[in-house]
């Protein structure tokens, strides 16, 4: 009895090729599933980072449309709208959106923009200029506008205005690209650029790098 029992032993330990079959079939499913996610998440980021881009054209638009000026540089701005800050950097009612487009000095048009265009109902967010108030993107980089004017950034654009977005993966400014213009990174409308590097762009992005995007308009 005790052979025989050892041996049923034996012949029932270890899985059958067809258990081992089914065990890899549901880890291909598990990892494909995995893929299939995080591919679902990067277009999200990718879809919500051209947004922004649409948006800041809105907001330009929606403002100069209710008020005859440009936000953040609405020299009326405390008449048009309660609580609104006056910008004292630069010269306000110029039609230029002044000041850079990453700046922190509460005082800059390109900072107050943002104020603005929320106090008007064109945008969410803050409205009180401290460590919260800036906009980011889906990857939490800076996202800002300016005036092409005194922009040097990127070279050789044209456009009156610019918006760009930081710390972009090159797998997704390459997507941006050719979502909002031609794929091409170092020229056209859409720009993809080495932080604190000016040049005219970047053709071809490399993927697990990160950089800045820029839109003119």
């Amino acid at each position: 009895m005790s052979w025989k029992s050892g041996d049923r032993m034996k012949k029932q330990s270890g899985f059958t090729l067809i258990e081992l079959a089914i065990v890899l079939v549901i880890i291909g499913l598990l990892l494909g599933g995995v893929l299939k996610g995080q591919e679902l998440i990067n277009s999200a980021k990718v879809k919500n980072m051209a947004t922004d881009f649409k948006n800041v054209q809105v907001y330009i638009y929606g403002y100069q449309d209710k008020f005859k000026a440009l936000p953040g540089d609405d020299g009326q701005v405390a008449t048009h709208l309660k609580g609104a800050t006056v910008a004292t950097t630069g010269t306000v009612s110029n039609g230029v959106i002044q000041g850079d487009w990453d700046s922190e000095t509460g005082t800059d048009e390109s900072v107050l923009f943002w104020q603005h265009v929320r106090l008007a109902n064109l945008a969410s967010g803050p409205t009180t200029v401290d460590a919260n108030f800036y906009p980011k993107n889906a990857d939490g980089g800076r996202f800002g506008v300016q005036s092409i004017s005194g922009f040097t950034s990127v070279s050789n654009m044209s456009g009156t205005y610019v918006a760009c977005s930081r710390g972009i993966l090159g797998k997704f400014a390459k997507q941006l690209d050719v979502s909002l213009d031609d794929g091409d990174g170092s020229k056209g409308s859409v720009r993809v650029v080495v932080k604190a590097s000016i040049s005219d762009g970047i053709a071809a992005a490399v993927d697990s790098s990160t950089y800045d995007v820029c839109m003119s308009f």
